[in-house]
């Protein structure tokens, strides 16, 4: 269901869809970062004043964690449904060339706004990183216990360290997302897919 919220436009009420606002945030903070977008970069964009935007959304910071949470819950993230393949190494494959798909996508800003929004902000900005570093970790340790599942299946050898391997497979999204960040193409990141995939270990 779609929220409405009011506000109050040149002295005169006027509705706005905060969803939609929080889409044009996100996108905002997506292209220019946490520190690079200023609240009067927000209200232009969003539509609203300062008051308003405090009030549907409360401070910069809780505005930022809110499109965060838009990011993630988008129909085409790819992190979180990809762990329900029926092997490590599909669950691999779809994360890789899911990152591929989205991170050079030319319909939104490149690369991976939590892996940029953390990388970008500076000690003023310590709790944001703080959440952003948190939430990177939550999903390397999602896809550690998912590694341990596969193992636990036979579909993973038992020699293979769970934590180092979802550590490993992090580090390369983070790298496409930079490389993303910097131009590459969705076939550029699909050879690095690839490179990684021909090396999966398997049972």
């Amino acid at each position: 269901m779609t929220t409405k919220t009011q506000t109050v436009c040149r002295g005169r009420p006027c509705a706005f869809n905060k969803e939609e606002a929080l889409g044009k945030a996100l996108e905002l903070f997506w292209r220019n970062g946490y520190e690079g977008t200023s609240l009067s970069d927000l209200t232009k964009v969003m539509g609203i004043n300062k008051p308003s935007l405090y009030s549907a959304f409360g401070n910069k910071e809780q505005l930022f964690l809110q499109a965060i949470d838009l990011y993630e819950e988008r129909p085409d993230a790819f992190f979180y449904p990809a762990m329900e393949q029926k092997t490590a190494y599909l669950v691999v494959q779809a994360m890789l060339r899911g990152a591929a798909d989205r991170m050079a996508n030319a319909d939104h800003p490149q690369g991976c706004v939590i892996v940029q929004g953390a990388l970008s902000c500076s000690e003023a900005s310590a709790t944001v990183k703080d959440a952003l570093v948190k939430r990177r970790l939550e999903g390397q340790q999602a896809l550690q216990k998912r590694f341990e599942q596969a193992q636990q299946d036979g579909d993973l050898p038992q020699h293979i360290d769970a934590a180092n391997l979802a550590s490993y497979i992090g580090t390369v999204l983070q790298g496409m997302c930079v490389q993303a960040n910097n131009g590459a193409s969705t076939a550029e990141l699909y050879a690095v897919a690839d490179m990684v995939l021909e090396n999966f270990p398997k049972a």
